[in-house]
């Protein structure tokens, strides 16, 4: 169906709309191919420009008495609109419209292949972060390769073409351990550390109630491991929901075929359980008219917080397993798309100083979500105001979210060992729900390629990293720390994300002003020490010239 035969109404005038944080807006609908555009003739009104791609739910009041009605539109990135529409046919047909418009799920319809940038590319992000570029210094050595065992995505359908495996182990080991592996994904090197040990991730072995093994896949493993070194496999699985992929044709690692290596089971919620707690949690933050400790028990309630405790602990093992028992680690669950991806990425912001810069962060989002094969489009399809009427499906999760609030709350812990500030965690929130760039479109690397993303849509990296957006993502206390930083993950130490949960709900910008103050005073700060550093300069200049003309002596 085409664009034109979903929009019903495609302008309409005299439509109140009712939003955070300002009065009610007496203007114009439109409804293009794409957006949702309310303007007003009212001097110093913003109009609003709404992604259909960023609706979640319509709900749907008619005034059954004066006709017409009122939709509310909740959205992906927790904002709620209201609409006022008076006439009865008019809010049918709209309702209607939007209805349809944000449930195309054809990604070569979606916005970001029919954007076009005003702006000049500096940097091709689509390049940006390539494996041979990524791993330089490891595969100058001679213990890691480049495999391109991948390259038609036929080994593993979620990898990317390329991966970084063990330099002794062939192309033949592999391909037999990818198809003993969930998927096809075999364990794939995420991340070297300094003092030598590894970080692989893969998904399950497919063992079975009869316990079958792969010789090729353990001697994969424990070619990583050096003379009499012992690694840790963590199941990212409570371990009843393993012994049931077991009896399934899943399963793990048994002991007896992989004896240099432990394994240790540190169970994440995923998938509907974490869906269900964000929207108990984004429910409790909207009710303003409660007492605190009818909010405070919503809030814990919803397990939020538990699924921050538990990511964090999980990946703070993973950490301390690579950094002070210098032990390498497989972190594995199910399919390795999900909690994986989840545990491998947070290990590296502790771990690695490089991650906690601005670059080093996409990096590690392209390396381990993007070209780890997340599937965005399929988890990211409903959020939190959905339901089972209108579309959530248990494939949808908020597992991204999960991570960048867990990336959130070390932020708070270290507040000046960060690059970037929470502002930059939030834009990649929205753009991973809905963008008018292609970053975030596609399943895997295989689905990229297939639809042309990098001829046919702008990366999101492309325009971040242009120097005066770039600017405002920084965080102005930034002091680079290349150490292993260590959060706490107490109770204590865990706080609600308000930047992000009650941007709708509380007023941010006296904040967003109080960050612009500081931010300002340490540009000043930069400023005075560089002139300070100047003036010191030229007084050794004069007093060199001083010590030749005889003026005073060298002693001095």
């Amino acid at each position: 169906m085409e664009f034109a035969e979903m929009i019903l109404t495609p302008k309409l005038d005299n439509v109140i709309m009712h939003g955070p944080f300002h009065s009610p807006v007496d203007g114009t609908l439109c409804i293009t191919g794409h957006h949702l555009i309310l303007s007003s003739r009212k001097e110093g009104i913003e109009e609003l420009w709404l992604l259909h791609q960023n609706i979640d739910y319509i709900e749907r009041k008619p005034n059954n008495v004066h006709g017409g009605g009122t939709l509310i539109i909740k959205c992906k990135d927790f904002r709620i609109i209201q609409l006022d529409i008076s006439q009865q046919e008019e809010f049918i047909n709209i309702a209607n419209s939007i209805e349809q418009l944000s449930s195309i799920e054809n990604p070569v319809k979606q916005y970001p292949f029919f954007f076009r940038p005003m702006y000049h590319t500096l940097e091709d992000g689509w390049t940006a972060f390539r494996p041979e570029s990524e791993f330089n210094k490891l595969l100058q050595g001679d213990e890691w390769r480049i495999t391109y065992i991948n390259s038609d995505f036929q080994v593993c359908p979620t990898y990317p073409s390329i991966v970084i495996v063990p330099k002794n182990i062939d192309d033949d080991i592999i391909l037999a351990a990818a198809r003993f592996r969930d998927g096809g994904r075999f364990p794939v090197l995420s991340y070297k550390h300094e003092g030598g040990s590894v970080l692989l991730r893969s998904s399950q072995p497919m063992t079975g109630p009869s316990n079958k093994r792969c010789k090729e896949d353990e001697r994969l493993l424990n070619s990583v491991l050096g003379p009499g070194k012992r690694g840790y496999i963590i199941d990212t699985r409570s371990q009843t929901i393993a012994q049931s992929a077991k009896s399934k044709g899943g399963g793990f690692e048994m002991e007896m075929h992989y004896p240099q290596w432990r394994r240790v089971v540190k169970p994440i919620d995923r998938h509907h359980v974490l869906l269900d707690s964000l929207s108990k949690l984004v429910e409790a933050c909207n009710d303003i008219g409660s007492s605190m400790d009818r909010w405070l028990s919503r809030v814990d309630g919803s397990n939020w917080m538990s699924h921050l405790k538990d990511t964090l602990n999980c990946a703070c093992l993973v950490a301390q397993c690579l950094d002070q028992e210098g032990a390498s680690v497989l972190v594995h669950g199910s399919e390795g798309l999900d909690a994986t991806l989840l545990v491998t990425s947070l290990a590296q912001i502790i771990l690695n100083p490089d991650c906690r810069t601005v670059r080093g962060f996409e990096a590690l989002i392209e390396r381990e979500w993007l070209q780890g094969g997340h599937p965005f489009p399929i988890r990211h399809a409903h959020s939190c105001y959905s339901t089972t009427a209108n579309g959530r499906t248990k494939a949808q999760a908020p597992t991204f979210l999960l991570f960048l609030d867990c990336v959130s709350q070390i932020q708070n812990q270290f507040p000046c060992s960060f690059e970037f500030s929470t502002n930059l965690l939030i834009q990649l929130f929205e753009n991973s729900y809905a963008s008018q760039y292609g970053t975030f479109l596609g399943t895997c690397e295989a689905e990229r390629v297939h639809l042309q993303l990098a001829k046919r849509t702008t990366s999101l990296w492309s325009y971040l990293n242009r120097p005066d957006v770039l600017q405002t993502f920084l965080n102005p206390m930034y002091e680079p720390l290349n150490k292993v930083i260590w959060p706490t993950v107490a109770p204590m130490s865990l706080t609600l994300w308000s930047e992000l949960f009650l941007r709708w709900v509380i007023d941010q910008t006296e904040h967003k002003e109080a960050w612009k103050r500081i931010s300002g005073l340490k540009e000043h700060e930069k400023e005075l020490r560089s002139k300070a550093g100047r003036l010191r300069r030229q007084l050794l200049d004069l007093e060199k010239e001083a010590v030749q003309l005889g003026i005073i002596s060298a002693a001095n």
